[in-house]
């Protein structure tokens, strides 16, 4: 009986070993794997970011041919955050089309180009989402001269719509369920969209409540434009990396944390460094003071710092772009810090 009490042990000893040798054979592949984006990006000495092709407040380039904008800003934080310098980014304009096959086809790092989270892009196209840095909604914008206030007036419409977006499935479900019809002009380039809409293809044009008011800026005349009242959908936004790469989405989304964390936490672009000898344990941990949280990204540990110098913390940034002193004019509404009644909210760094 012992004899074989013996044998036993030895055959779970056995397993065992080869059960924490397969684990570690993992664990060496994973950390390969993981390694790889940012190892690519170190050795290019840029950040590929993909980004719209011109949406004001996100990204579009000025009269000096330089990418600015809200998604921009997030190119250039997360390129600090590796760097140290937030130039070291490289920009490509994709449409709504083109951006997924980009990404993963690895011809950008890291897509920030106003895309909405779904189960769908999580799971059959392999994305994984680094945070929601904009909570947004679809809405729609007519001529005032036709005489509607509210979408619920919009039965038998011609509606301009952007193609390979949740905007075109938006449209369609928000139709039906209120029983009404919709003649769709669906077109893939948004700046085709919005031109459509302005020669009188169409008495309606849906997007993003954010990209109405940007597009309502570019018409010939603004106000004779207005932007109704309902948001049909959810819209959370956020930039978004290949699956399979735990250690770049890691980073992607600790960018934005941080972003997050530096508001919460009184931290701005101008004091980040004097913050650094803050008393504060939670200051200290986010800015590199203390801790080495910058090596578990497999960056310095002043990577957050970097991030904030470069482009202001969060609500900086949205303000910087689309915020109530810019010519879109946004409340920052669901945008607010959860301390001030939005539902922005990061967890800690500790």
């Amino acid at each position: 009986m012992k004899k074989y009490l013996i044998a036993g042990l030895a055959g779970v000893a056995s397993l065992t070993m080869a059960g924490t040798s397969a684990i570690a054979q993992d664990d060496d592949k994973n950390m390969a794997a993981s390694s790889s984006t940012l190892g690519s990006v170190q050795s290019a000495g840029e950040l590929r970011c993909g980004v719209n092709t011109g949406l004001p407040g996100f990204a579009s380039q000025n009269d000096a041919g330089e990418w600015q904008g809200l998604d921009v800003d997030y190119c250039r934080a997360i390129a600090a955050a590796i760097f140290g310098d937030a130039t070291k980014v490289s920009y490509t304009p994709l449409s709504a089309v083109q951006r997924f096959p980009a990404l993963q086809n690895n011809e950008v790092d890291v897509l920030a180009r106003n895309t909405t989270w779904t189960m769908d892009r999580d799971t059959k196209l392999g994305l994984v989402f680094g945070g929601v840095n904009y909570y947004d909604g679809q809405g729609f914008m007519v001529r005032k001269e036709i005489g509607v206030s509210s979408a619920k007036e919009l039965d038998g419409a011609t509606v301009c719509v952007q193609s390979g977006t949740t905007t075109e499935l938006n449209l369609t479900d928000y139709f039906n369920s209120n029983g009404m019809s919709y003649n769709p002009v669906v077109i893939e380039s948004q700046d085709n969209v919005n031109q459509a809409y302005e020669s009188g293809r169409c008495d309606v044009l849906t997007t993003d409540a954010s990209g109405l008011y940007a597009t309502r800026l570019e018409l010939a005349d603004s106000d004779a434009h207005i932007v109704l009242p309902e948001i049909i959908s959810k819209e959370p936004l956020g930039p978004a990396v290949r699956q399979g790469d735990d250690t770049w989405a890691n980073i992607v989304q600790w960018v934005h944390f941080a972003l997050l964390n530096a508001e919460e936490l009184g931290v701005t672009q101008e004091n980040v460094e004097e913050m650094k000898s803050s008393d504060d344990p939670s200051i200290r941990r986010l800015l590199g003071a203390d801790g080495n949280f910058g090596e578990v990204l497999g960056l310095e540990n002043d990577w957050a710092a970097n991030a904030i110098a470069a482009v202001g913390n969060y609500g900086e940034v949205f303000e910087r772009n689309v915020g109530t002193s810019t010519p879109l004019g946004i409340e920052r509404g669901l945008n607010n810090l959860w301390t001030n009644g939005g539902v922005q909210y990061a967890p800690p760094v500790r």
